[in-house]
């Protein structure tokens, strides 16, 4: 078993450490107006403050870091992302996650960010690679790297865990130390392939064993298209848990969701004497 890695983020004021033996880190995922017609409407609109609420929102129920994404139709994202960023930024102090597939928008959005983001995201396309990653190391961030290359998708757990060695051996190259590389391997949704979440799981557990580096994923994506979401999500991300996720992307809002995370922590041993889990209870029972 290789020696689990820890990741560091920070804003300008706070730092969070991602480890496997500490309490799950989750990563807020409702700053996105993909699948969101509210967000979009809102955005193209010119109108911010769903933004900043969701941000608070977020924050108040769990999330220690925030995704944040641009990514709205005939937009300039560079100047988007890096308004939604400085917005985000005045209103909570917790570290962010850069989502953008545009190289030019990565560059706008680190070049204001205070702190050490995260990057989502890099996968194994050697386009991607050669435009991602230099900017990673240039920024001295992290990055999520997408278990996917010029393939494709693999369709089996040991064929990810090579797209994701091959990122990881890439970004050392750069000098981007392994534990700055947190790994997806891909939560595709089970209502078209039944197999999705088996592989995501089995390929967690590689990932795991062989690099020891963290894991995240879009946990919200195994449940696409599927009634009941919220019974899927939580009981996925709970055996995701076991399996090695470190540090989900998913909506902290939904509150059988933040309760599988914190019981799934509680049963691997991570929270000390259950105060998570009772300050939690206690919060919630004052409502």
């Amino acid at each position: 078993m290789t020696a689990n890695l820890t990741t560091i983020l920070s804003s300008k004021t706070k730092q969070v450490e991602i480890y496997r033996s500490r309490p799950t880190v989750m990563i807020g995922e409702r700053i996105n107006p993909t699948g969101r017609k509210k967000v979009l409407a809102a955005l193209q609109a010119g109108d911010f403050d769903i933004v900043r609420q969701d941000a608070i929102s977020q924050v108040a129920a769990g999330a220690v870091v925030l995704d944040v994404n641009a990514g709205v139709p005939g937009a300039d994202e560079p100047a988007l992302l890096k308004k939604l960023m400085q917005m985000v930024m005045e209103v909570t102090d917790v570290p962010l996650c850069i989502d953008t597939a545009d190289p030019e928008a990565l560059a706008a959005a680190l070049s204001v960010y205070e702190g050490k983001p995260l990057v989502n995201s890099v996968n194994g396309e050697e386009r991607a690679l050669s435009a991602v990653l230099p900017l990673v190391k240039e920024y001295g961030a992290a990055v999520i790297a997408l278990c996917m290359d010029d393939d494709g998708i693999p369709e089996t757990p040991e064929k990810r865990l090579a797209v994701a060695g091959k990122i990881i051996e890439r970004a050392g190259k750069l000098g981007i130390p392994p534990e700055d590389v947190v790994v997806d391997p891909l939560a595709l949704t089970m209502g078209a392939e039944s197999n999705a979440g088996r592989i995501a799981l089995e390929t967690t557990a590689l990932v795991v064993k062989e690099f020891g580096v963290n894991v995240t994923m879009g946990a919200s994506n195994i449940s696409f298209g599927l009634p009941d979401r919220k019974y899927i999500n939580s009981t996925f991300i709970a055996m995701a848990i076991h399996a090695g996720l470190t540090c989900p992307i998913t909506n902290p809002m939904v509150s059988e969701v933040m309760l599988a995370v914190l019981a799934a922590d509680l049963a691997m041993g991570r929270d000390e004497y259950a105060m998570n889990w009772i300050k939690a209870y206690r919060a919630r029972n004052k409502k």
